[in-house]
């Protein structure tokens, strides 16, 4: 019995070594080599979701031109992200009276690492690369994933889920 339980003690100890080893090690996150080609669907319904994450993401997000909100959100705009208020408003004042972005050019083409783009019925879901200093070395980094996701309705974003936490 003694041995049985031994081996199983071994065996339990070098699984949780190999795990604790293999927590660290990590692939990379990486964007996506034709984010482009994400944002769109042969379905013309998700095709028109994805394609107003899109935009929310180039001239909302990007370019910071939150006097177009009203063309990619929902007066009710639901927000799940703990550091806005629900609400266009709420959102338009977090970025532009709390954050105080200020509008650049829109590009042609969006800049954010996007890994992939998911898009089911009416919600859109968009992961994208990010990157963290190391807690345990802060002269390294690590990638992991950050996502957001939105609820379409009637051509427009009308809820928001993100990662975020408490500013």
């Amino acid at each position: 019995m003694k041995s049985l339980f031994s081996a199983l003690f071994l065996a339990t100890a070098s699984v949780g070594a190999f795990a604790a080893s293999s927590a660290s090690a990590q692939e990379a996150v990486v964007e996506a080599a034709d984010k482009e080609a994400l944002f769109t669907s042969p379905d013309p319904q998700l095709h028109a979701n994805k394609q107003v994450v899109y935009k929310i993401i180039r001239d909302l997000l990007e370019a910071n031109h939150w006097d177009r909100a009203g063309d990619y959100l929902t007066e009710r705009y639901i927000q799940h992200n703990p550091n806005a208020a629900s609400g266009r408003q709420g959102v338009v004042d977090f970025f532009t009276k709390v954050l105080k972005v200020q509008p650049t050019p829109i590009p042609d083409k969006i800049k954010t690492p996007v890994v992939f783009v998911q898009a089911e019925g009416d919600l859109v879901t968009v992961a994208m690369v990010r990157t963290e200093k190391d807690p345990k070395d802060p002269s390294k980094t690590y990638t992991t994933t950050w996502y957001d996701t939105w609820r379409i309705k009637d051509g427009k974003a009308d809820e928001h889920w993100d990662s975020a936490v408490k500013m």
